[in-house]
């Protein structure tokens, strides 16, 4: 029954994945990403990572898309209507199924490298520790200049979303 419902799961957070490349209006973009996430947030769930589920819907569900469908709006994007046929579809097409070749080619057993892999951390740590104080310690520790990086990023992200919605400099 887990396998069938992580198959379904699964299904839907690809369809929603390129209906966000897909659609031609980015609101409709924007909220079928929303869809991604939510596929996303319940994998967490059925990997028993309740926290980083949680944080997957606040963060990325609510105010990360709360922030990108008011950009979309402050720049006023409209849809085109003719229909321009690239070859950037065809290439991206052909990227997506080579690289859907390979995941399935190394989950069906072809490299035995990607099965059985374990990291210093199990299920008793975990439990006696808790989720929220390994990922803090890990974040603030080991990946600090990562995450500053990112900050950095996001700060320039909305400064350049800033200056192209202003009309006149």
């Amino acid at each position: 029954m887990e396998t069938f419902f992580f198959a379904i799961v699964a299904l839907v957070a690809i369809v929603s994945g390129m209906l966000v490349v897909k659609c031609r209006n980015p609101i409709n973009s924007a909220l079928s990403l929303i869809v991604t996430f939510f596929c996303l947030a319940t994998f967490y769930v059925m990997l028993e990572a309740p926290f980083m589920a949680a944080i997957q819907v606040i963060v990325y569900a609510g105010a990360i898309m709360v922030l990108i469908v008011f950009v979309i709006m402050l720049l006023n994007l409209r849809t085109e209507t003719g229909s321009r046929y690239t070859h950037a579809v065809t290439v991206g097409t052909i990227i997506g199924v080579l690289t859907l070749i390979e995941i399935v080619y190394f989950f069906s057993g072809g490299r035995s490298g990607l099965t059985g892999a374990t990291g210093g951390l199990n299920t008793e740590t975990i439990e006696r520790v808790g989720h929220t104080e390994l990922i803090g310690r890990s974040m603030f520790t080991d990946f600090l200049l990562p995450f500053e990086i990112t900050s950095l990023l996001l700060l320039v992200a909305i400064v350049g979303a800033v200056v192209l919605a202003k009309k006149k400099i």
